[in-house]
């Protein structure tokens, strides 16, 4: 059983409200009281911590009450161990957080918010390990790329994704990030990827959806978004840029051929 005992209101609040939405059973105790019996992990404050020597405890901060709650569950459902991030790339990569075999949390984010993401859920944990699986190449290849500082393992992703049965639309790529983390894969410090004359044509494709002049960038432009140097819209404003400067150009040396 999980114990909450803390003289910490601010801690009190945050870690209960975790633990009710994570539909966990536990119960609450004065510091000075002795927990129950039953008792596998007290949640505390750090002002109280030396009072519970005789079991495991956690410390919780009142701004970030989730990771003593996921400490505390894996340390009840015996997910004891290394934490492994898990992680279906793509224009949002579904992420997944496990704790030996147990999740701990679970994430769908835009590509641009994945590795502020998985830093985040890395840090200050001991040797984690990022499992990036090897579909979406681009996309790969720039989690890779932009994942320093971290062991990142590039997964066979093939069968990785499960069949989803009526209600579990949009769950496909979490729980394929889950099916990642369980696989051993290769260790890697980078990725380097040709982008395809295809997959070049779609990210100009993609440009000139998002450009309000209808303009498409130009292949160097593509290339750069391709290999995670720029997104789509900051190519696009180098694109206008320059169209712009010529424009300014041209109508400078018409001025000029008119006097």
């Amino acid at each position: 059983m999980i114990v909450v005992a803390t003289a910490d209101f601010e801690v009190y609040h945050e870690v209960v409200t975790e633990l009710r939405d994570r539909g966990a059973t536990f119960t609450t105790v004065e510091p000075d009281e002795e927990p129950p019996e039953r008792t596998a992990v007290v949640v505390t404050d750090a002002d109280h911590v030396d009072a519970f020597a005789d079991v495991t405890t956690i410390v919780a901060e009142p701004d970030d009450p989730r990771r003593a709650v996921d400490e505390a569950l894996s340390a009840v459902r015996g997910g004891g161990g290394r934490t492994i991030i898990g992680v279906d790339p793509g224009k949002k990569p579904g992420i997944a957080v496990l704790a030996g075999e147990v999740i701990v949390a679970a994430f769908q984010v835009p590509l641009s918010d994945a590795v502020d993401v998985i830093r985040r859920e890395a840090a200050e944990e001991t040797a984690p390990v990022v499992r990036v699986g090897d579909g979406s190449r681009l996309e790969s290849a720039k989690l890779v790329n932009e994942l320093e500082d971290v062991r990142v393992e590039l997964v066979d992703e093939t069968g990785t994704t499960p069949y989803l049965g009526i209600g579990a639309r949009g769950m496909g790529d979490v729980l394929a990030a889950v099916n990642i983390a369980r696989l051993e894969g290769e260790a890697v410090d980078t990725r380097e990827i040709e982008p395809t004359a295809g997959e070049l044509q779609v990210i100009k494709d993609r440009s000139r959806e998002r450009s309000e002049t209808n303009r498409a960038i130009d292949e160097v432009l593509a290339r750069r978004v391709a290999t995670g140097e720029l997104t789509v819209d900051e190519a696009l404003e180098v694109h206008d840029r320059k169209n712009d400067a010529s424009d300014d150009s041209e109508t400078d040396v018409g001025s000029t051929e008119q006097h």
